[in-house]
């Protein structure tokens, strides 16, 4: 009954998962109103944003969440919206983000030359690919190497680290102290509006009340 009439296809799933059918804006839009909306402490909200923002800037594609929610559980942060900050990362950004995060951690530690978004994404694609090989190799007879994943720890996974650190918590720090000022907005409208419609039905309680014994 919940099924669509006409499935979506592979390239309309991969089409929405890069730009959303009602575009960035929207969703932007939907998760902040989603956000806004939690039921918890402004600065648990915050902290939660803080740790989705920083984990967006890590090496650890395919488990920001993962370790995002580790690591609001650990500082008291309200993990649905750490959810909400691993969003920092998406499709669009994060081409940016680990050209800027390889570059400067290639810098910090002194490591020459530049690399692009596609050698880096490339090198991400080899080095999961040699590593499950490697744990197949485990249970059978073909052989194992890593070499190919010490160059790219040293080479990309590294700097990707260190700089993405870098980033990422300037990135968490600006989130953090933008969230809290909008949540305690939201929230004290949210509860004039609730102490207007209480007002609103004790007058008319009491209005009708005097009304009801005269008749």
């Amino acid at each position: 009954m919940f099924k669509r009439s006409k499935p979506r296809t592979y390239g309309q799933l991969a089409s929405e998962f890069v730009y959303p059918p009602g575009g960035f804006r929207r969703s932007t839009t939907y998760l902040w109103y989603r956000l806004r909306r939690l039921p918890d402490q402004p600065h648990r909200i915050a902290r939660g944003v803080a740790a989705g923002v920083f984990l967006s800037f890590s090496p650890l594609h395919g488990f920001h969440f993962i370790v995002a929610a580790l690591l609001c559980l650990a500082i008291r942060g309200n993990v649905l919206a750490a959810f909400v900050g691993t969003f920092a990362g998406n499709p669009l950004t994060t081409p940016f983000i680990a050209l800027g995060a390889v570059g400067l951690g290639r810098t910090i530690l002194g490591l020459p030359g530049d690399m692009s978004p596609q050698v880096i994404f490339r090198e991400f694609a080899h080095a999961t690919a040699e590593t499950w090989h490697n744990v197949m190799s485990a249970f059978g007879p073909g052989p194992t190497s890593w070499s190919g994943l010490a160059e790219f720890w040293h080479g990309i996974f590294l700097p990707y680290a260190v700089g993405g650190a870098v980033m990422g918590a300037i990135a968490a720090a600006l989130s953090y102290y933008i969230t809290i000022p909008l949540v305690r907005r939201y929230h004290r409208r949210k509860g004039r509006k609730m102490e207007a419609r209480i007002a609103r039905v004790r007058q008319a309680s009491d209005g009708g009340g005097p009304g009801d014994a005269t008749g």
